[in-house]
C-alpha cells in the first residue's frame, strides 16, 4: 500500500516536534509533502524555525516549510503556551535552521497543494487559522481535501486552557468553527484521548537506548516537556493516521463556540438522536487509545 501523502499544519511546540519525528520515522506509511506553520505554542518566528530544525535533524530539507498566520482571525494576538519553554522545544540544543522558508503564505500553499494533489489529507495540530483562511480564500477548497485529522478540542471532558476549551481551539475559536462547518470529513483527537496517550519512564528509557541523533532529541523532548505535560497530544494524531485500529471513536455533529470568555473554543458534540435533531455527524471524535501499543509504535518509529 502506498504511503499516505499529507500536509502537516502545526505550531512546533515540543509535542508537534515529536509528532514530526513519529511521522518522518515511518516513510513506508506516511509521506509528509509540506509543512505549514501557525503561531500557537510559541510565536510564529520560533515556530517556523523549529519546524525547519526538526526537518534538518531528520535530513528532510526536501520538505517545504511555509510561514502562516501570526495571530488569530478575530484577535490582535493569541495565547501562548508555558509548556514548551521560550524556544518552543524545551531548551533544545539543535542548531538554527539553514534551509530557507518556501515562498508564499501557508494558506495559499494549502489551496495550491490541495488542488495539485486532487485530494489532499491534512493533519493539523495547532490553531486552525491557516486552514480557515484557506477555506475563506478558496470556497471550492473542500472539493480538494479528502480528510482532516485534527489534534484539538475537548468533547466529553474539561479543557486545559479554560474549564471548557482546549488550547488550540481556545486560541482561535473562529477558525475552528470555520473548519468544522466546511463539510470536510474530520477526525478529532482532543483531550478525551490525548490524556490517555502519556509518557512513561519505561518509554523514555527505551528511547534513550536508541543510538541515533533523532532518538536523542526525542528523549530530550520527552523528558523536558513531559515533566510539565506528560500527554503526547500531537503524536496521537500522527498515530491515528498510522494505525487507527488502536483507537476508539464516536460519531458526532461538532460545532465550536465562538462566545467570549471561558466558552470560547468549546466543543459542542451532539451524539444522541435527540441532540443531533436531524443533523448528520460531521466528525469522528476519538475517545480511547491502546496506550501501550501507542508507545510501542512511537518507539519503533525512532528505531
Amino acid at each position: 500500500m502506498a504511503a499516505l501523502r499529507f500536509l502537516y499544519d502545526c505550531d512546533p511546540g515540543a509535542d508537534d516536534a515529536l509528532a514530526m519525528l513519529l511521522a518522518l520515522g515511518r516513510p513506508d506509511a506516511l509521506d509528509m509533502i509540506a509543512v505549514t506553520c501557525v503561531a500557537g505554542n510559541v510565536g510564529l518566528e520560533p515556530v517556523v524555525n523549529n519546524a525547519r530544525r526538526i526537518l534538518e535533524l531528520c535530513g528532510r530539507q526536501d520538505i517545504p516549510v511555509y510561514s502562516g498566520a501570526a495571530r488569530p482571525i478575530m484577535a490582535s494576538r493569541g495565547r501562548l503556551s508555558i509548556m514548551h519553554g521560550s524556544d518552543g522545544l524545551a531548551g533544545s540544543t539543535l542548531p538554527k535552521p539553514t534551509m530557507p522558508l518556501a515562498d508564499g503564505h501557508a494558506a495559499n500553499a494549502v489551496s495550491r497543494i490541495a488542488r495539485s494533489e486532487g485530494k489532499l489529507h491534512i493533519c493539523a495540530t495547532g490553531p486552525l487559522t491557516n486552514l480557515a483562511l484557506a477555506l475563506l480564500l478558496d470556497p471550492d477548497l473542500p472539493d480538494f481535501i479528502s480528510a482532516i485529522t485534527i489534534m484539538g478540542g475537548a468533547a466529553f471532558c474539561p479543557g486545559n486552557t479554560t474549564p471548557l476549551a482546549e488550547f488550540n481551539f481556545a486560541v482561535d475559536p473562529h477558525a475552528a468553527a470555520i473548519v468544522f462547518d466546511s463539510c470536510i470529513p474530520i477526525t478529532m483527537l482532543g483531550l478525551d484521548v490525548t490524556r490517555q496517550a502519556t509518557v512513561t519512564e519505561d518509554m523514555i528509557g527505551q528511547v534513550q537506548a536508541i543510538d541515533n541523533p533523532v532518538a536523542r532529541e526525542a528523549a530530550h523532548l520527552l523528558i523536558n516537556y513531559g515533566a510539565k505535560d506528560p500527554c503526547l497530544h500531537d503524536p496521537a494524531a500522527i498515530a491515528w493516521m498510522l494505525k487507527p485500529e488502536m483507537f476508539d471513536t464516536k460519531q458526532a455533529h461538532v460545532s465550536i463556540s465562538t462566545d467570549s470568555g471561558p466558552a470560547a473554543g468549546q466543543v459542542i458534540a451532539a451524539v444522541s438522536e435527540r441532540h443531533l435533531d436531524g443533523r448528520s455527524p460531521n466528525c469522528a471524535i476519538v475517545t480511547g487509545v491502546d496506550a501501550e501499543e501507542f508507545r510501542r509504535v512511537f518507539v519503533d518509529a525512532l528505531n
